[in-house]
């Protein structure tokens, strides 16, 4: 009886490592990088994307700046000139500053731009937005490597910081017309009560 057990319980095991080999839970994606860029960290030795020099696997996300342009550090905020990509699935997924990583303030919306356990962000993605990442990864691509490879201009200034630059400026300006518009109001009330005087006068 016990040695006719041993083989069913050996094909018992031999099956449940099979399925389990199978179904085997899979890594998590690389913090801060883009899905069509997994790839590319996947080797044991890693370029720099501007060629610069090249670094260990091990190295990468250790917060210390190796690469230039920030490609070993996409999910902290060690390199100034690093890019975090949000995947915020369910809405759209955007680059941000790599300075804004670990700032205490939730820039996207799956929370995970803070991971260092500091802020809890809740995950604020719609699901089931952003049909166009869904449904065309060719423009994803091209849009993702038009943040990344930005050009930079002979000051050193990347499209990403000039259109920040832009925004901050719009605000200035729209500050200075509500400013502007309070001032004119309030002159015309001015003037109004003064000529009323002059009229009870």
């Amino acid at each position: 009886m016990e040695t006719s057990l041993i083989p069913l319980v050996s094909a018992c095991f031999l099956l449940v490592s099979s399925v389990s080999s199978v179904h085997s839970i899979p890594s998590p994606p690389l913090l801060g990088v883009h899905p069509l860029d997994e790839k590319y960290f996947a080797s044991e030795v890693i370029n720099c994307k501007d060629d610069s020099k090249s670094f260990t696997r091990d190295r990468l996300n250790d917060n210390f700046c190796d690469c230039v342009d920030g490609t070993d550090e996409p999910g902290t905020s060690a390199c100034p000139a690093g890019k975090f990509y949000c995947r915020n699935i369910g809405n759209t997924p955007r680059l941000i500053f790599s300075s804004r990583v670990n700032d205490r303030i939730c820039d996207c919306c799956d929370g995970s731009d803070e991971n260092d356990g500091s802020v809890n962000c809740p995950n604020t993605c719609i699901m089931g937005g952003n049909i166009e990442y869904k449904t065309d990864h060719r423009f994803s691509r091209v849009r993702h490597l038009g943040y990344i490879d930005a050009k930079q201009t002979k000051n050193g200034v990347t499209l990403d910081d000039f259109i920040q630059k832009l925004k901050g400026l719009k605000i200035i300006l729209i500050i200075q017309l509500v400013i502007a518009s309070i001032f004119v109001v309030l002159r015309i009330f001015h003037r109004r009560a003064r000529s009323k005087r002059r009229r009870h006068r």
